[in-house]
């Protein structure tokens, strides 16, 4: 195919690559290997060093935390993550800055030639996403590439690049359709992205055994949360001791609180250390004080949005909310989509919520807003109104708010992302309303 005949826009490559491949997700590397070595991203190391990120929850904490600890020491740096909130280019960093437009079809363009450079490959969303951004990131090649599996980790486009760390955040049950819901299982899945002789970072002390197992399994070298490295203290001033490449021992005390798990912000500090980066103490002080990450327990004024769509995340959440106490009432906005555990993650935020507006979403895995309310009626949970979209639903919310009130904004990338959208366009309104007002 000629290049005169590919899209010219974003819009349009995206439109194209999903309608191009009748499944939305298929495991497996062969054909994505196969493009990739056609790519040339098989030959030489796409980075100074890679370092690929894994786990049911916790990984895009660990991997903002990763880009501006080494950020904040002076590396040139690519982070690949999945999905995106509000823009595609949002899944792709370089230097801290969300790719343009030409370089996404740059590398959407370049898979496209090598997938019909022979016998043709078909590839998903995912997979053509996941190679543009490794050629875009090779073409320059960083200091440090910091690599998000999008599920699981064995089968998943991303293992196709070896990385010279590896990282488990936590296992739990998620997107059983493809992982099942046995957690040992899960976890040797996870696991599929370890290498031999390199070092795996385990960053929860609740893992799986099969974690582990494969570890042994591939002879790598497990640095693990409580053994290897430890983390003291909770929120503004808390100590992490860990150790080097060589295996020194390392250690920073009086660390901000970066308003993220500080599991994985221990996690993120041992997983640079690895990479054999001497840690400067004030670097580290100044990246976990500045780090900001959409959509994880992120606060507009009384709005708290997070993505947390399992039960484990949702734990974490309603703990986090505990510990903040309000003087009103904490109201749950709640939309997920049809193949999660919505009586788990209902369940683990009830002791933090009052009252609900569970809200539909849109697209083949879609749950309606009718839907949620059975799960929640059914626990005896309060409901205030139900929406037909988050943006319905949080309209609807923000003219019956109490001053001293607060919203959850919970369930899905898709609701927070909508949510987000419908807060920027309002405040870009009142703005707008409020310069019309002011006008002579």
């Amino acid at each position: 195919m000629c290049d005169a005949a590919l899209p010219i826009s974003l819009d349009a490559w995206l439109a194209r690559l999903e309608a191009a491949h009748p499944v939305g997700i298929e495991l497996g590397l062969e054909r994505v290997a196969e493009v990739a070595r056609r790519m040339g991203l098989l030959e030489v190391p796409i980075a100074g060093r890679v370092i690929t990120v894994a786990g049911t929850n916790g990984k895009g904490s660990t991997v903002a935390m990763l880009e501006a600890l080494a950020r904040a020491h002076g590396l040139s740096t690519a982070a690949y993550t999945s999905p995106h909130l509000l823009r595609y280019n949002e899944r792709l960093r370089l230097d801290g800055k969300e790719a343009d437009d030409a370089t996404l079809i740059d590398g959407f363009a370049a898979v496209e030639r090598a997938r019909l450079a022979g016998e043709p490959v078909s590839l998903t969303y995912f997979e053509v996403g996941t190679l543009g951004a490794l050629h875009a990131i090779a073409r320059q090649p960083p200091d440090l590439a910091i690599l998000e599996v999008g599920l699981g980790g064995r089968l998943d486009a991303v293992n196709v690049i070896d990385p010279d760390v590896a990282v488990v955040t936590t296992v739990a049950r998620d997107h059983a359709a493809f992982l099942g819901d046995d957690l040992e299982g899960i976890g040797r899945e996870k696991a599929g992205i370890l290498r031999t002789g390199r070092p795996a970072v385990l960053g929860s002390t609740t893992l799986p055994g099969s974690v582990r197992a494969v570890a042994g399994e591939l002879g790598a070298r497990v640095v693990a949360l409580g053994e290897a490295f430890r983390r003291q203290g909770d929120g503004e001033g808390w100590r992490w001791a860990g150790q080097g490449g060589a295996g020194e021992s390392l250690t920073l005390a009086g660390l901000p609180d970066p308003g993220l798990p500080l599991d994985n912000a221990a996690t993120a500090l041992q997983a640079l250390a690895l990479t054999g980066l001497p840690l400067d103490p004030d670097a580290c002080h100044r990246a976990l004080a500045r780090v900001e990450l959409p959509g994880r327990m992120q606060w507009l004024g009384r709005w708290c949005l997070d993505v947390g769509h399992n039960p484990h995340a949702a734990a974490y959440l309603a703990e986090r909310l505990l510990a903040r106490p309000c003087t009103g009432r904490t109201i749950g906005l709640l939309g997920m989509l049809g193949d999660k555990d919505a009586d788990g993650v209902i369940a683990a935020l009830a002791p933090a919520v009052d009252a609900w507006v569970p809200v539909g979403l849109a697209g083949e895995r879609a749950r309606t807003a009718d839907d949620l309310a059975e799960h929640l009626v059914a626990r005896g949970e309060a409901i205030w109104h139900r929406a037909a979209s988050p943006a319905e639903g949080a309209a609807w919310l923000a003219a019956r708010l109490a001053p001293e009130d607060r919203v959850l904004v919970c369930g899905s990338f898709f609701t927070v992302g909508e949510v987000l959208a419908w807060w920027q366009s309002s405040a870009q309104t009142e703005a707008g309303e409020t310069a019309i007002e002011g006008a002579p």
